[in-house]
């Protein structure tokens, strides 16, 4: 891959470092969780709701969430800077379309960048810009609405920090970063998206921080 940042190619050697042991634990990382499937399942709606199209996974890791959104109904792939997990969701989805790339970059979706040019009905970012730097956030919001038709739905999942700025943590992979939900919601608001509802749950047993869930809309 070309063009990428020291962050990118950071994050890629830390993932694919641990990308067996990481599939294995991310397999069956829904179950138990019906707050989380729940809003899974929103999104998937309201994507359905608004008319067919194809739908990206990105940041998918090793495609777990993939085949369930697949399995709800949706035209969708998977878009992952890390090639090894890129390999084990082609491995263990083998109908489905993984694409190796910059989750933000037009090249790794398969579309045409600009105005207008978004053609995406729905988009999922399931914990996969947590490892953004915070100034770089923006980018990647306005990178998701032009990939985005008009209409189009995203879901964001990240952890959540309990209102103060945004955090840095020591993530087991890679540095990660908590942000305030009001904080994160302002900036896609700043990136073209409308707000159509939140969900913010606490710790399940064995995570340490409040999870924070944002369901968006592009404006037209």
């Amino acid at each position: 891959m070309t063009g990428l940042s020291p962050y990118h190619h950071e994050t890629a050697g830390a993932y694919d470092a641990v990308a067996g042991l990481y599939a294995g634990l991310a397999r069956d990382s829904l179950d138990g969780l019906p707050l989380d499937r729940a809003v899974i399942a929103a999104f998937a709606e309201t994507v359905r709701a608004a008319g067919p199209g194809p739908v990206a996974d990105l940041g998918c890791g090793p495609g777990y969430l993939t085949a369930h959104l697949r399995d709800l109904g949706l035209d969708v792939f998977g878009v992952d800077v890390s090639p090894g997990l890129i390999a084990l969701a082609r491995e263990a989805y083998p109908d489905l379309r993984f694409e190796l790339g910059a989750m933000e970059a037009p090249g790794a979706l398969d579309l045409p960048d600009g105005p207008g040019a978004g053609r995406l009905r729905g988009a999922v970012s399931w914990y996969s810009v947590i490892h953004a730097p915070p100034e770089d956030m923006p980018g990647y919001l306005a990178a998701f609405r032009r990939a985005l038709a008009p209409g189009g739905v995203l879901l964001l999942a990240f952890f959540a920090s309990e209102g103060e700025p945004v955090v840095a943590f020591d993530h087991k992979v890679v540095t990660a970063y908590r942000w305030p939900v009001d904080g994160l919601a302002a900036l896609a608001t700043g990136a073209g998206f409308t707000e159509v509802g939140r969900m913010l749950r606490a710790p399940a047993e064995g995570e340490r921080f409040r999870r924070g869930h944002l369901l968006l809309r592009a404006t037209d």
